[in-house]
């Protein structure tokens, strides 16, 4: 199925209605996503990105109705992961020496990935392809937003910005334009998007805004190849970006724990109960690690100023959700938040103390080395919990 999106600019790219997991199991799919190819058919035709594998046939079979095969000039691969290019091997039996325009890295990938020794054209930012009817490509590398090979592609004359996987979301929808959907839902899942895919690279992405910005592009609309079309002021999700890269923090502390018991859990509501006592107007969560989807939880990591951390002592340490759940933040590189630990025990005691270490180690600020109980909190205990939560809420401002 092809849908015209400005023009002689199709889409002709796949909604995928069932996914509910991405990168394996490492990313929650709640709402599906979509994988946008375009084709652009002036003097010259052209393919932008392909599908993932398992829809290979079917989208090379539409793209055959769309256009004739034979008649593709040119493709364009703006990234070389595989929800983006698994559709490329069946296409290219059927027009194996089309040129593939890419990035040096993205031949890397694809030839690693697919083992295929195809015609692969290398570009760079402010390289052009033309189109004819006085239009042009012109790309844009984006290295590490978020793989090495990234580009984005821009199409002269509509003012159409194709930047991949940069302001997508993983969100399936037929309504294929940000201003027909829901405004909420679509910026939960961008935000999603961003803080468990791009935190790490904000750095990079606020000097490559700049660089794009610099370019002095008039821009209509945003082609991702994940989510909606951005055609409504797509300048909004650029400035979100802008925000989101400057180590971005709401009023916001997030509680996060795991417990064998229930007595860490009864210190995690305490605490939280002593934080909102003492600050009414900041918001607090609480999520128990064990039972609830970590990339969400990431999502309210992103948003916090404070994280307060606990778990039992197990082993001389922590409860291994915990653990990993920390794991996870390290890789995303965090930085402006700060950080509280607690937690129950019976004999050692550990820990608060390894938590704190853990915590430094991702990258926050701690406030302290943390606050332990011995056994299940009495109403002695409670109260100290709820004392640690105002220290937290005045730490955090």
């Amino acid at each position: 199925m092809k849908k015209n999106i400005k023009n002689n600019v199709w889409w002709v790219g796949k909604v995928d209605w069932d996914l509910r997991k991405f990168h394996g199991d490492d990313y929650s799919t709640h709402k599906g996503s979509t994988y946008n190819a375009y084709l652009i058919r002036e003097e010259k035709t052209v393919l932008i990105d392909t599908v993932w594998e398992p829809y290979a046939a079917e989208f090379v079979e539409n793209l055959a109705m769309a256009t004739d095969l034979k008649k593709i000039d040119y493709i364009v691969v703006n990234h070389g992961e595989v929800d983006h290019s698994g559709a490329l091997p069946e296409l290219m039996k059927h027009i194996p020496d089309t040129p593939i325009y890419c990035t040096a890295h993205a031949v890397k990938s694809l030839k690693g990935q697919y083992h295929q020794d195809w015609d692969f054209h290398v570009v760079d930012t402010g390289d052009k392809l033309d189109l004819g009817n006085g239009k042009e490509l012109i790309f844009v590398k984006m290295s590490m937003l978020h793989w090495p090979d990234s580009m984005a592609s821009y199409l002269s004359g509509d003012n159409i910005l194709f930047s991949n996987d940069a302001f997508g979301q993983h969100y399936a929808t037929d309504k294929l334009y940000n201003d027909l959907v829901d405004q909420c839902e679509l910026f939960e899942e961008c935000i999603k998007y961003y803080a468990n895919i791009l935190t790490p690279f904000s750095k990079i992405l606020r000097r490559k805004l700049d660089e794009v910005l610099s370019l002095n592009l008039p821009i209509d609309m945003i082609a991702t190849s994940h989510g909606v079309i951005w055609r409504d002021d797509p300048g909004q999700i650029i400035r979100k970006y802008a925000e989101w890269a400057n180590d971005y923090r709401e009023n916001q502390i997030t509680v996060l724990y795991d417990t064998m018991w229930n007595g860490t859990k009864t210190l995690a509501e305490k605490i939280a109960e002593g934080i909102r006592s003492a600050d009414p107007d900041v918001t607090v969560k609480i999520y128990p690690l064990a039972h609830t989807d970590h990339n969400d939880v990431i999502t309210e990591v992103f948003k916090s100023k404070m994280v307060v951390i606990g778990s039992p002592t197990i082993a001389n340490s922590v409860l291994h959700p915990v653990a990993g759940f920390i794991h996870m933040m390290k890789g995303l590189k965090f930085r402006n938040k700060k950080a509280a630990t607690f937690g129950c025990y019976g004999w050692s005691g550990e820990s608060p103390k390894v938590l704190k270490d853990m915590m430094e180690d991702a990258g926050f600020d701690l406030m302290d080395e943390g606050l332990k109980n011995l056994w299940n909190p009495d109403r002695e205990a409670q109260k100290r919990a709820m004392d640690y939560g105002v220290e937290i809420a005045k730490a955090s401002l």
